[in-house]
């Protein structure tokens, strides 16, 4: 039962990091729309910049962090059912 919350979660968390990427590409100054890109940020940057460390963007300007991010939530939820 608990794996599988923690499985919900991290997808769940996914999804978030995929919305807030997407969200990304849309230049938003203010509104509606800053203010959710604001809060996604808040959830979001602090987990890619564990990875925005290591991983430089390529050619300066596209950040491949959320990737290996997201990856990284993959791998831990298949080691997660594997395991339980």
């Amino acid at each position: 039962m608990i794996t599988f919350i923690i499985g919900q979660l991290i997808n769940v968390y996914t999804f978030i990091i995929f919305v807030y990427v997407l969200m990304s590409w849309i230049p938003v100054k203010r509104g509606v729309l800053a203010d959710i890109e604001a809060a996604l940020a808040k959830l979001c940057d602090p987990y890619l910049d564990l990875f925005r460390r290591f991983i430089p963007p390529i050619g300066g300007m596209v950040d491949i962090s959320p990737i290996v991010a997201i990856i990284a939530l993959q791998i831990i939820e298949a080691l997660l059912y594997w395991l339980f």
